[in-house]
């Protein structure tokens, strides 16, 4: 359904009526965290932590009641890098794994600004080293574990992937990026039609990144760090197999669409779909909504794809 003017004047009020996200970002943390507990019956679901030096890494695990695939998603949770954990995305992945038929393996890493930029990616990066090199343990195969995430989870995924590449340590073989943050420029001037247009009235608002932003990164330095906006990153070759969606009001649109089109300019297989009519943050709505039925077709079409 498109967005009458109706919708769009609740939007509006919707967005302008949030509280100061930098002052209250606990505030946002304790929201996210209000659980709606799936339907019992159709998932089985285990927890496992990741062992480290100085920490721990707690990784969900939820298998399908009809489990059709020895396939694996090593999910990364979306929420600014400030919000959200396994807890509040439990619904969200006991839905994907009983849609798809896949296990999900939710990594809960730390969160900013308490750990801020590169801690929430390195323990993403040392969660999937974990589970590649121990895959035996986890009843996979390395070449069926696919990176997945949302939002600022995308934005992990490809700079795992970026990173596993540049360290040799394991390859991923192929990535799904949920409207991810990939770029560094989310100002009222930005290079990005999709942040100048869509960045005050549809929810997620270009402030609001800004704001998440200068949580993770303390030093603005960073903000030039392809391992914080991988579409700044000169080398992309032998990258995943990548399938990128997008939503179609969604400040973040165009520089999720910019990663997918440098990703196949420099020689990997990438297909990209905007989402029509969808909002940012539309995968964690209920499975019976029209965009998230739609992204698991999409998500089945592109594995079986790949596998041809």
């Amino acid at each position: 359904m498109a967005i009458n003017k109706w919708m769009k004047a609740a939007l509006k009020a919707l967005t302008y009526s949030e509280p100061d996200l930098k002052k209250n970002y606990k505030l946002y943390r304790a929201v996210n965290n209000v659980v709606v507990t799936p339907v019992k019956g159709i998932y089985k679901m285990n927890d496992y932590k990741i062992r480290l030096r100085g920490a721990e890494i707690p990784v969900r695990i939820f298998t399908p009641k009809e489990r059709t695939s020895d396939e694996a998603f090593l999910f990364f949770h979306g929420g600014g890098w400030v919000t959200g954990n396994i807890d509040s995305y439990t619904k969200p992945c006991a839905s994907l794994a009983n849609a798809t038929g896949r296990r999900v393996l939710s990594v809960d890493y730390r969160l900013a600004p308490e750990h801020p930029f590169p801690c929430g990616l390195n323990d993403c990066y040392q969660a999937a080293r974990t589970i590649f090199k121990n895959s035996g343990a986890f009843e996979l195969e390395k070449k069926d574990i696919i990176l997945m995430g949302d939002s600022a989870g995308g934005n992990l995924a490809a700079c795992v992937s970026l990173l596993a590449r540049n360290r040799g340590d394991f390859a991923v073989k192929r990535q799904i990026l949920l409207y991810p943050a990939t770029g560094n420029d989310h100002s009222d001037d930005s290079e990005f039609l999709s942040v100048r247009r869509f960045g005050k009235e549809y929810l997620l608002t270009s402030k609001r990144i800004r704001d998440y932003i200068d949580l993770y990164l303390p030093d603005k330095h960073d903000l030039n760090n392809p391992y914080f906006a991988p579409l700044l990153a000169e080398d992309l070759t032998r990258q995943p197999q990548t399938m990128i969606i997008t939503a179609e009001y969604d400040p973040l649109r165009d520089e999720g669409e910019a990663y997918g089109k440098k990703l196949r300019e420099q020689g990997n297989q990438v297909v990209i779909h905007r989402m029509k009519d969808a909002l940012h943050g539309f995968f964690t709505l209920p499975q019976r909504f029209v965009h998230v039925k739609k992204t698991y077709q999409m998500i089945e079409d592109f594995l079986l794809e790949e596998k041809e």
